[in-house]
């Protein structure tokens, strides 16, 4: 029985470039590698968690074809269990093609494929109940998430002992908290990065954000600024942290192993602070190479890394 599930999206990913610029219409232009592997927040956090040495699982949907081999084969590879994705009739699995610019952001190709059809019921209880974190990526990018439903399954979370982590991703079309308050009080880590938090909650200051998500009744919330690094806050705890530098090769995969070094921690049974400093290690780790965990730091490179690196954590007021 694994200690942490991962549900959520997953996608077969192709990357291109780096490369200097894009190509003019007509124009060939050849690169080293268009390597595709396995992506999404849910395949992303549950390889990192592996290359930390955690038994993990992965549930999701896949379509029939050869991408979800290319996910699934990378997630063995890894020693991460596969028998909870389903592989869904009549959809194609997700792919997304990124081009990598260099001093560029980088740009999606996207189809959304199976994600569309994965729902709660998909998530067995039998397996909930075995681990010891559950971690969701992508709430409210999975459309036929139920939020009564969801909200059944955090429950049971908590009483069976689970530990929940829950990440989003914001389309542009969902505002406010309407959906995401119900759910909260049974959240024991809510990990949003600030454009997501402020579509959220409305408001631009991260404190402001993390108080409204407290006021909700999430336990931890955690709001990521990317190179300005986080804000955390427990209760009336709260910590600003700041981010390690790192030479970027692909941006595309510091968030999910965020996730993944938070888990980490919490496992080993550390205190936030602690458990921040290692989140920050993987997270900067993530951009050294490319694809989205290519990059990120093993448990030993991780624990060797921050020997050496001092993360500033300061107390902050709310």
């Amino acid at each position: 029985m694994a200690d942490v599930g991962c549900a959520g999206i997953l996608v077969a990913d192709t990357f291109c470039g780096p490369m200097k610029a894009l190509p003019r219409e007509g124009q060939l232009l050849a690169v080293d590698d268009m390597p595709s592997s396995a992506g999404g927040c849910a395949a992303n956090v549950a390889i990192d968690l592996a290359k930390q040495g955690v038994s993990v699982d992965v549930a999701g949907c896949v379509g029939q074809d050869a991408a979800a081999g290319i996910i699934e084969s990378e997630l063995k590879a890894h020693h991460v269990g596969c028998d909870a994705i389903v592989a869904v009739p009549g959809y194609p699995t997700s792919k997304t093609v990124i081009l990598l610019v260099e001093g560029q952001d980088r740009r999606y190709i996207h189809t959304f494929g199976a994600n569309a059809a994965f729902t709660v019921e998909h998530i067995q209880r039998d397996w909930v109940a075995g681990l010891r974190v559950f971690y969701l990526g992508g709430l409210f990018l999975m459309p036929a998430f139920q939020t009564r439903q969801l909200l059944d399954l955090l429950k049971y979370c908590r009483t069976q002992g689970v530990v929940t982590v829950v990440d989003v991703v914001v389309p542009q079309q969902v505002e406010g908290m309407a959906e995401l308050a119900p759910l909260l009080p049974y959240v024991d880590y809510f990990l949003p990065n600030s454009d997501e938090a402020c579509a959220l909650t409305g408001e631009r200051d991260v404190a402001d954000q993390i108080r409204a998500f407290l006021a909700s009744g999430a336990r931890t919330v955690i709001v990521t600024c990317g190179v300005s690094g986080c804000m955390a806050a427990n209760g009336s705890e709260c910590w600003q942290v700041g981010a390690f530098p790192m030479p970027v090769v692909d941006p595309s995969g510091p968030g999910d192993a965020f996730d993944a070094g938070l888990i980490t921690g919490i496992l080993r049974g550390w205190n936030l602070p602690q458990v921040l400093a290692y989140a920050s290690a993987l997270g900067a780790s993530a951009v050294r190479a490319v694809g989205t965990t290519q990059g990120v730091f093993t448990a030993h490179e991780a624990d060797a890394f921050l020997e050496d690196h001092r993360l500033e954590i300061r107390r902050a007021t709310l």
